[in-house]
């Protein structure tokens, strides 16, 4: 398909993709579900397990293969623009007091679930169809555990923005576990490639790069974005010409060194000033890109599952094993280590709720892996599956977790909110 008949293409898949997702979005808001879960939910709508299956000669009239490229690639947008605000709106809110609690809850919450992830894929080998010709148990079973261990930080970005808790003590904690958290995983993530392909490049890529990126982003990259911002004489346009250069030459950076985009993205955000002209730059980058350009990440995913297959008992088994286990070693083992670490109950109770969701980040290994050859349609959709579960029952635990405070303030017992127990970061 030339250049001139994929454009039409991409236009018209976007109308459909656009007024899809507004469509699930308003949908799900009647039960208390943030936009992007309904963006999520849309995305598998608009894939092979329910538009493909209805109308598959319409599905591939508006969906060609030939398209899934541009949607990845416009995707990269989105996401990249919606992680530069979590990274500048992180940095308002995180105080010094968090980073200890903040690296002892990410561990618990990656080593936990990844022991129980490998644990699982051990047991299932011989008994469930998840495996891929030529690809060894142990990759398989580290690509599971590592998966299980990734929190979806764009996504918890989007619910603690959406829900007002950015200032709060467990909204902060919960940026600043959930960075941690899928920084180790995605080091992790490579480290399983370099073993599935047999080399140690990506894995010395992704760690050296990582180190190299952050010493010339915080002690250049910060000074030329304080130049940007404060210079005088540079017109707004001007300005965000060259922060969205910045932002674009981090998450290529991050990219080519496999420690993907959305991390420069953030680092970025990290890095800006806090100015007022800077908050009219992350806002003009965030607008359009986040409403425009994230859904078509999500229909990216959605085309690559096959919810089918789950008509095999046995892949139904695991993929629901999968959830609950994810939910308990993530979920659990947060909420534990915060407790060790001396939080409130109800601080770390609300910080294991919102690092149990995996939803975008879950979804971006998984298509690395589908890519990469290491997972199979089975594994795929039952992991997609963890993704979906895992985020839907965020927003309700949080609700239900605001209303039981209610309830004791309003029948006079203490309730130890999370807002009272602990002050707000800022």
């Amino acid at each position: 398909m030339t250049p001139t008949e994929l454009a039409p293409k991409f236009f018209i898949a976007a109308v459909v993709i656009l007024l899809t997702c507004r469509l699930v979005v308003l949908a799900v808001g009647r039960f208390g579900q943030p936009p992007v879960v309904g963006e999520m939910i849309a995305g598998v709508v608009l894939g092979p397990s329910l538009f493909g299956l209805l109308a598959p000669d319409a599905s591939d009239a508006v969906f060609p293969p030939e398209l899934k490229p541009v949607l990845y690639v416009v995707g990269q947008i989105g996401l990249v623009a919606l992680m530069f605000h979590a990274g500048y709106e992180f940095r308002a809110h995180a105080g010094r007091r968090l980073a200890g609690t903040a690296v002892a809850v990410s561990a618990a919450g990656v080593v936990i679930p990844l022991l129980l992830g490998v644990g699982l894929t051990f047991v299932s080998h011989g008994h469930v169809d998840i495996f891929v010709d030529g690809v060894s148990v142990w990759v398989t079973a580290a690509f599971v555990g590592v998966a299980l261990a990734i929190t979806a930080f764009p996504m918890l970005a989007r619910i603690i923005t959406e829900r007002g808790l950015a200032g709060t003590r467990h909204g902060s904690l919960s940026l600043a576990s959930g960075a941690t958290d899928d920084a180790a995983a995605w080091l992790m993530l490579a480290g399983v490639l370099s073993v599935a392909s047999e080399k140690t490049g990506p894995v010395v890529k992704a760690v050296g790069g990582s180190l190299l990126f952050v010493a010339v982003l915080f002690l250049l990259g910060r000074r030329l974005l304080a130049w940007i911002v404060t210079r005088p004489g540079l017109s707004e346009e001007t300005r965000l010409l060259f922060t969205v250069a910045v932002l674009f030459c981090g998450a290529w950076f991050t990219d080519i060194i496999q420690l993907y985009a959305v991390f420069g993205a953030f680092c970025v955000g990290l890095a800006m000033p806090r100015h007022e002209a800077s908050e009219r730059m992350v806002r003009r980058v965030q607008g359009v890109t986040q409403v425009v350009f994230v859904p078509m990440f999500f229909t990216y995913s959605g085309l690559n599952t096959r919810f089918d297959v789950f008509s095999d008992p046995a892949v139904m088994t695991f993929g629901a094993a999968c959830v609950l286990l994810a939910s308990l070693g993530k979920f659990g083992g947060c909420w534990a280590a915060a407790k060790a670490c001396g939080e409130p109950g109800p601080v770390a109770v609300r910080v294991g709720a919102l690092m149990n969701a995996r939803g975008l980040m879950q979804l971006i290994a998984l298509n690395i892996g589908l890519s990469e050859g290491i997972v199979g349609d089975e594994l795929f959709a039952a992991l997609v599956l963890v993704a979906l579960v895992t985020t839907v029952m965020t927003v309700p635990v949080l609700s239900w977790l605001d209303r039981r405070d209610a309830r004791a303030r309003a029948a006079g017992e203490p309730s130890g909110t999370a807002e009272e127990a602990v002050p707000t970061v800022g």
